[in-house]
């Protein structure tokens, strides 16, 4: 099980250009090695400035996404062009300027339908073992991350590949990867900016664990590497202070 790298930059902006030259790195390694990158996205503020820095002209080309398949971590359950949809954001952010290959969850399908439907596609993208390059995920100031919300299921799931559950706390039916996705990639990168995090971070990384309460301490890829890129606003409270 992975201990985490806890990297501590001054700004978002920062946080924003360190993690795409992850990006970067991380396409370039597993293309190299395999021939293609398997990237799964979140949604968020800070994910949609790090697809735009990757779209822009100074990155989009350090990434051969015609090699690259692109997935999600979790979707709200709603249109493909609803201004809540993960895929809208990471669409107009990135995809429709890139020609990677997408694999969407259908949020305006049935909800248990939708999650069998995503499970089937990744198990005939990934195989046997959901083993993704690279997991992109964000964390709440409640401790959630991806749709792992607290108190409910879909955080101590060990079987399916991806759920769907009603979260009462956003009045909303969500899609998930569960931990057996997660906890299997190759690379997972949180990245959290911003003063009101700093408390839910420091309940994280140095609180008791318990991911019933706190999913995003449930993330532990067993043979991959955690990296938190965090600002020094959402740092503060942290007593272990990261250089």
């Amino acid at each position: 099980m992975s201990k985490p790298d806890v990297i501590v930059l001054p700004a978002k902006a920062e946080v924003t250009r360190a993690a795409a030259d992850r990006v970067v790195a991380a396409a370039a390694s597993s293309i190299g090695a395999r021939g293609r990158f398997t990237f799964a996205l979140s949604g968020g503020s800070t994910p949609r400035a790090l697809f735009e820095l990757l779209a822009s002209e100074a990155y989009r080309s350090r990434v051969d996404w015609a090699r690259t398949d692109v997935c999600f971590g979790d979707e709200r359950c709603v249109p493909p062009d609803d201004p809540q949809s993960n895929y809208r954001m990471a669409r107009e952010a990135l995809l429709e300027h890139v020609p990677a290959r997408v694999h969407r969850m259908r949020g305006e399908d049935e909800p248990a339908a939708a999650a069998s439907a995503y499970e089937r596609e990744l198990r005939e993208l990934l195989g046997a073992t959901p083993r993704v390059d690279l997991v992109l995920l964000g964390m709440g100031d409640n401790g959630h991350t991806a749709s792992l919300f607290p108190g409910l299921h879909a955080v101590e799931e060990r079987e399916r590949w991806v759920v769907a559950e009603y979260v009462a706390e956003v009045s909303m039916w969500r899609l998930t990867v569960t931990p057996v996705v997660l906890n299997a990639s190759a690379e997972v990168l949180f990245l959290v900016a911003g003063a009101d995090k700093a408390a839910m971070l420091h309940r994280v990384l140095e609180g008791p664990r318990d991911a019933r309460a706190l999913p995003a301490q449930v993330v532990a890829p067993r043979d991959g590497r955690l990296t938190w890129l965090v600002d020094a606003a959402a740092a503060a409270a942290l007593e272990q202070r990261p250089t």
